[in-house]
């Protein structure tokens, strides 16, 4: 036999044989995930709003995945040095971000050189939760109205101190200053938790924080209502007006918070999260529990969050431009 009909018999041969093998099909990459403990970055400080969001919901999806959701809080700046870095970390799925308005459609309508983006380098999994703000003051501050608050603060510029944290707390505080015409100036902290604390030790005037840290101490008498944000009552607060009743409709901030893992997480590994997330948020227990500190709970899809997000950045950046407030 001539050495070249050796080789094309050789040749058929090999080609005859690949066609019968078959290749491996892809591995789900979902499919043994999670097999380690994932870590719950928090960008503010224990006992505000979203670390108790993210302890309550994360007890659940520990339940549900069978692998334990370590919280940690990593509080600086309002938050973005933590979106920052949860944006950087390696896309697997085990670095999972709880994250409020603020740090993300806010943050995004007012600083021009924000080193991330909501929709771009995160994928937005679920909403928990949308509410208003509330707006409290000392308990034995004489003010028992907005009106009275901001005439006290008139007669007293010197203690017209306020709480901030994040930039949706200071957007609504300073359109209050705007629509009044009262002075303030903002004491930086670390949580709304710190921010009521620091109107429970009258060391604010004010502070318009979000419901989970408020709501306690509003009801444990340790410091007053006088409104919340809107044009409805919340029915956690039956008897505390809104601002649009109080006199001040412009004041209309809505707050959210919600879950987000890096933009680069393969699909299945976020969809798996997504579904054991809004499993939790639909549990009737976490879902009452959500309710009595005067949010609206959500469990949205990943495509529905996404959307909204997207038009809440065009909403804050209109308020922004029409309050021309200004960030560093």
């Amino acid at each position: 036999m001539r050495p070249i009909g050796l080789f094309r018999i050789l040749a058929t041969t090999a080609i005859a044989l690949a066609a019968l093998v078959k290749p491996a099909p892809a591995q789900d990459p979902a499919a043994n995930y999670p097999n380690k403990p994932i870590r719950l970055i928090v960008p503010f400080a224990a006992g505000g709003g979203n670390d108790i969001f993210a302890r309550l919901i994360g007890a659940k999806v520990s339940e549900y995945l069978g692998q334990q959701l370590v919280v940690e809080n990593r509080a600086a700046a309002g938050g973005r040095p933590a979106a920052e870095y949860v944006a950087n970390q390696p896309a697997d799925g085990y670095t999972l971000f709880i994250a409020a308005s603020g740090v993300m459609s806010v943050a995004s309508a007012v600083y021009s050189k924000l080193a991330y983006h909501p929709t771009k380098s995160f994928t937005p999994l679920t909403m928990i939760a949308d509410f208003p703000l509330i707006l409290v003051s000392p308990i034995e501050n004489p003010a028992k109205t907005v009106a009275e608050l901001v005439a006290y603060a008139k007669a007293n510029p010197k203690k017209a101190n306020y709480g901030m944290t994040s930039p949706a707390f200071v957007i609504s505080t300073e359109l209050l200053k705007l629509k009044t015409g009262m002075p303030g100036v903002g004491i930086p902290l670390k949580s709304s938790a710190e921010m009521i604390l620091c109107v429970i030790r009258q060391d604010c005037l004010l502070a318009i924080s979000d419901g989970p840290p408020a709501i306690p101490q509003i009801k444990a008498g340790k410091v007053r209502a006088l409104a919340v944000t809107g044009s409805q009552r919340s029915p956690e607060l039956p008897n505390v007006p809104s601002m649009a009743e109080a006199g001040y409709p412009e004041v209309n901030t809505k707050l959210w918070s919600g879950f987000f893992v890096s933009a680069k997480t393969p699909p299945a590994i976020a969809a798996k999260l997504e579904a054991a997330l809004r499993r939790a948020i639909a549990d009737p227990g976490v879902n009452a529990r959500l309710k009595e500190m005067a949010v609206m709970p959500s469990g949205s899809t990943s495509a529905e969050f996404r959307k909204y997000i997207d038009a809440d950045i065009q909403n804050y950046i209109a308020v922004v431009k029409a309050a021309n407030l200004k960030f560093e």
